[in-house]
């Protein structure tokens, strides 16, 4: 049977290397791993006219659709009309059980080569996940045919099999772009076939064949009469030196393969090895043919978009976080498509919420996916931080759920979770997590809310133990597991333990942000507040966007009395966000500890509006209404203070601490009867209250003072008053003794 030629879909059609004195399809334009020389063959290929086929696949706003396999089954295509900025696999209308007779009547007529029939095992392979079966076949087809698409996809199957330095190896070692002289397509090599990146029919001087290998080896007994390239740690100038053309680098040839070889560098960590093979920045911002302006034809994410965000992968691996910021928002705004560089940017908090609400809300949604504009914008929206905007965040989410239907799906539930939780509802939270984590037994986002309510909530501790080990069972390798596992260290005051777990957790990611508030936490709580700077000053400096760890800073330094340096912190965290009640909760202690007592009411007061703004529980609240009332009573605004504490009895009637500031506040109003009250209530909740108790006696002590024997008090109307008084009562008692003796006499008789 003879062989077919590769169907025009498989291409991964090359990037001539730039003109200059060295011909084209040649290794010696440049033994560097630099993308400048991909930017040149496209400023080449622009120059050469629309008509150029170069000029499409040279186009980094296109996505990596065209290198897809053409068949996706062992089935033939229908006969349906395509257009050439379809994906190939959306051609394919075959049914995936293979139950449609129709199909039958195309296959007729139709004849198999041996390399279409292995590009069909390849592919059917890397679908049902038998990688190894498709590594196999794959290597022999690449033998075959020299066809870089061929060997795209042989890196592919080795980059799905964890192969990481073997898919490097391929797409960076030399190429042939020659088709070999022996085997199945040896026969098409005299016709008119050419395969991808081969040079052209009438090319010039030795672009028409691959020159013979110099020299002779012993593998050329085994095998005579076929080519081989120099292999070893001069490679690249051997095969400079003896061939002039017809050989190149997959990395040099196509966009794809050098994102590709990229990939696998990051994952060997050879961090700066993949910076180069990308570049230090976007090498084609100004190119004239990427940029969020250009148009995606083929409708898959931009493969520039996906370099941006592989680059700031990388910086962020080289602690490069400010740059990491600026290729994450260029991916984005490259591709609004890109998901995975809006959840760096958000969930690794790079901005402000406010920066962050308006990076989103500009982004060229309408330029870019005009059909489906309103559902990414709301969809990326429902996201973002509930700080703010919370009437707009409300609106969205009733759209996602009204309009798109989408009420019971995750990712628009996690949204719901994460505005309660922001609201300080735990039970509330805590219903819609367990909701999400029914439907998906993992979900990243979810699982540190679901933990932290359970933490919050402390008869749902012993659950929390058994969702901790249930994550561990199923999930070891993930860090939210040991994450759970800390969380529960935390609960039984194990704070050694806890950090064990958190340190674990960090390493295993180390841009998980609760891990690292919560390892914070543990110092804090176990009274090592040094150490507790340190480590919430280590999370400012990686969530430069939260404002948070400055918060937390700021809280332990008070603790330390270290009060210049917590005004500082604050402030800083008050300029990132200006929106967040416990950050003017936390300013009001700053100012009350300074004396500025009018200050500290007044951040107060606005705590708690901002709180009820957002629809908070006010059971949280309750040291805030306490303080607040603690800053009234303080500059003599008594009545009002006495309101605040009335509300927190509202709130919690067994509260000792507003049970003892409300008979403070009686006592200082002159009702000292009702302050013993207080205080007797305080005691009855709180026995052994020491302030309690003295403030108890204090008020006995003026009672007494204050009564009809008291030395500051003196008979109530005076001396005269007093006398007649006492007169009555000896003559009333005098009166009650004789009718007593009278009824005690007629009893005798």
């Amino acid at each position: 049977m003879a062989g077919t030629p590769p169907p025009s879909g498989f291409a991964i059609p090359r990037l001539p290397s730039p003109s200059g004195s060295r011909p084209r399809h040649s290794i010696n334009n440049s033994f560097s791993f630099g993308p400048q020389n991909l930017v040149d063959s496209l400023a080449e290929a622009n120059t050469s006219g629309a008509s150029n086929p170069r000029r499409t696949y040279l186009d980094p706003s296109r996505s990596i659709l065209q290198t897809s396999p053409l068949r996706s089954s062992p089935r033939l295509p229908r006969r349906t009309k395509t257009t050439a900025s379809r994906h190939p696999l959306a051609n394919d209308t075959t049914d995936v059980f293979q139950d449609d007779a129709d199909d039958e009547d195309d296959e007729e007529g139709h004849e198999w080569g041996i390399v279409d029939r292995m590009r069909l095992w390849r592919h059917d392979a890397l679908m049902q996940h038998l990688y190894d079966s498709a590594a196999f076949w794959g290597d022999k087809i690449v033998s075959w045919t020299n066809d870089p698409n061929d060997a795209f996809w042989l890196a592919q199957t080795y980059f799905l099999k964890h192969e990481y330095s073997r898919a490097e190896r391929l797409l960076t070692r030399p190429f042939p772009t020659t088709p070999p002289r022996t085997g199945p397509l040896a026969s098409l090599n005299n016709g008119t076939f050419q395969p991808p990146f081969a040079p052209a029919v009438n090319a010039k001087g030795k672009g028409r064949e691959m020159p013979p290998s110099m020299g002779s080896s012993p593998t050329d007994e085994i095998a005579p009469g076929v080519q081989r390239l120099p292999v070893g740690p001069g490679e690249m100038i051997d095969v400079a030196i003896q061939f002039e053309e017809g050989v190149s680098r997959l990395v040099d040839m196509s966009v794809a393969c050098r994102y590709l070889a990229a990939q696998c560098q990051m994952r060997q960590g050879k961090w700066s090895d993949a910076l180069e093979m990308l570049g230090e920045s976007n090498p084609f911002r100004n190119s004239g043919r990427g940029g969020p302006d250009a148009p995606n034809i083929d409708g898959g994410v931009k493969i520039e978009a996906s370099m941006c965000n592989l680059r700031g992968l990388l910086m962020l691996k080289l602690n490069r976080g400010d740059q990491a910021k600026a290729c994450f928002m260029e991916a984005l705004a490259l591709d609004v498509k890109c998901y995975e560089a809006f959840e760096q940017l958000v969930d690794g908090e790079m901005m402000t919420p406010e920066e962050e609400w308006q990076f989103v809300k500009s982004l060229a949604y309408r330029e870019q996916i005009p059909a489906d504009a309103d559902f990414v914008r709301l969809m990326y929206q429902s996201r973002l931080r509930k700080y703010k905007h919370t009437e707009e965040h409300a609106e969205i989410r009733r759209r996602l759920v009204d309009e798109y239907g989408l009420g019971d799906n995750p990712d628009v539930l996690y949204s719901f979770a994460d505005a309660l939780y922001t609201q300080l509802r735990w039970a509330d939270c805590f219903a819609v997590t367990s909701r999400i984590l029914g439907l998906v037994s993992i979900h990243k986002a979810t699982i540190p809310l679901h933990v932290a309510c359970m933490y919050h909530i402390k008869h749902l501790h012993s659950k929390l133990f058994l969702f901790a080990h249930d994550l561990v069972e199923r999930e070891p390798e993930a860090a939210t597991s040991w994450f759970a596992v800390g969380m529960w260290y935390m609960c039984v005051e194990k704070y050694p333990e806890a950090r064990t777990y958190f340190s674990k957790t960090s390493l295993m990611d180390p841009r998980f942000a609760p891990a690292w508030i919560a390892f914070a936490h543990a110092f804090s709580m176990e009274g090592e507040h040094d150490h507790a700077v340190t480590a919430y000053s280590t999370c400012a400096r990686l969530y430069t966007g939260s404002h948070l760890p400055l918060m937390f800073v700021g809280m332990e330094h008070m603790i330390l009395s270290n009060l210049k340096l917590a005004e500082e912190a604050l402030t800083a965290a008050q300029h990132m966000c200006d929106s967040d009640p416990l950050l003017f909760n936390e300013r009001g202690v700053m100012a009350f500890m300074n004396e500025d007592y009018e200050s500290a009411a007044k951040l107060f007061h606005d705590a708690l509006h901002l709180a009820d703004a957002l629809e908070k529980s006010k059971l949280p609240w309750v040291s805030t209404y306490i303080n607040l009332g603690t800053a009234l009573r303080r500059i003599g605004r008594f009545v009002e203070a006495k309101r605040e504490y009335q509300r927190v009895l509202e709130i919690d009637y067994r509260n000792v601490a507003a049970l003892s500031f409300m008979g403070v506040t009686e006592h200082l109003l002159g009702n000292i009867e009702a302050a013993i009250v207080k205080y007797h209530e305080a005691l009855s909740i709180d026995p052994i209250n020491g302030y309690v108790l003295e403030l108890l006696d204090m008020a006995l002590e003026t009672s007494a003072d204050m009564g009809p024997f008291g030395t500051k008090g003196g008979p109530p109307g005076g001396e005269e008053r007093w006398e007649q008084t006492m007169r009555e009562h000896r003559d009333k008692g005098k009166q009650v003794a004789r009718s007593e003796l009278t009824a005690d006499d007629e009893m005798s008789l």
